[in-house]
């Protein structure tokens, strides 16, 4: 425990560094405790705390920006790969997608404190053509405030950080075992997350060649459109989709068979809306494996008149 104690105290500003970029960069390491536990030794230093909250929010926008490039240079793709990838694919549904078109580069403030929202906001950033300039500004002041957070935790609490620090001096390398258990368990919750939302999309799925057998043959389906309005706008839809915003004003008999889509990893948008549609009685109920991009890869038809893009709910 010494040495990990002299690493922190002689090179903490790389540790928040090293630790914040691997943190944000997508890897499930602890982040925050580094920064608070560095600021709060620099406090009984009575050091500036300006240069951790500048190296902190330095890490985050390195990683931030990467992100952000890889967002405007595959889009969608690199969006999919982080969902599949991801301990919280849960943060890569619709909800994130529509708090970013509408509140669109402002929201990367806050992003850091939202739960689910931070994992991808930069991506979506990229690909929604949000520009450099206004990228850096927003992500740049979310970055600090993040940061800052962490620095006046540290400051404040100075004094139990300390004596939770000589705590762990007395354990010795028990306390070594203990940090490596904690982490373990952070990844462990954070994997259990996962495969309960995976559990939770998993259900029969309707390819695009069936959906357009079905279209082909005149049988009453109710194709559901769940992606935000701008999305649905920029890249058409599939012919007579109903755009949802809102489950309750949907006017349908459980005996309907109805088809819901998106263009997120997994379906996992469509799925969710699928399975709530399930637990109301549908029986005859689906999301289509792919989405909107597998419907558009196939060659099918899609619409982006004006008056079909009235047809919401």
């Amino acid at each position: 425990m010494d040495t990990l104690l002299h690493i922190i105290e002689s090179y903490g500003l790389w540790v928040v560094f090293v630790c914040v970029l691997l943190d944000q960069g997508g890897l499930p390491f602890p982040s925050y405790a580094p920064m608070i536990v560095t600021a709060a030794l620099a406090t009984d230093k009575h050091e500036s705390l300006l240069p951790v909250l500048v190296v902190a929010t330095i890490a985050t926008l390195i990683a931030d920006l990467a992100w952000f490039a890889g967002g405007r240079r595959f889009g969608g793709k690199l969006l999919r790969l982080m969902c599949k990838v991801s301990l919280s694919p849960d943060s890569c549904v619709g909800l994130t997608r529509r708090i970013y078109m509408r509140w669109g580069a402002p929201s990367l403030i806050l992003a850091k404190y939202i739960p689910g929202f931070a994992a991808v906001s930069t991506t979506l950033a990229g690909e929604s053509g949000t520009s450099w300039r206004r990228f850096i500004i927003y992500d740049g002041i979310g970055a600090a405030l993040w940061a800052g957070g962490a620095v006046a935790l540290g400051a404040i609490f100075h004094e139990a950080v300390e004596a939770v620090l000589i705590q762990l001096d007395q354990l010795g390398q028990l306390a070594v075992l203990l940090l490596l258990a904690a982490i373990v368990l952070f990844v462990l919750v954070k994997w259990w997350q996962r495969h309960r939302f995976m559990e939770q999309i998993r259900m029969s799925r309707i390819t695009t060649d069936e959906l357009a057998s079905l279209l082909d043959s005149g049988s009453p389906a109710t194709i559901l459109d769940v992606r935000t309005p701008e999305r649905r706008a920029a890249s058409g839809w599939i012919p007579g989709s109903i755009s949802v915003r809102d489950l309750s004003e949907l006017q349908l008999t459980p005996g309907q068979e109805v088809i819901v889509y998106c263009d997120c990893p997994n379906d996992a948008s469509a799925a969710i809306v699928a399975r709530k549609l399930q637990e109301q009685g549908f029986k005859r109920v689906r999301p289509l494996a792919g989405g909107i991009e597998a419907w558009q890869a196939r060659g099918r038809r899609v619409d982006r008149s004006s008056m079909d893009a009235e047809s919401t709910i």
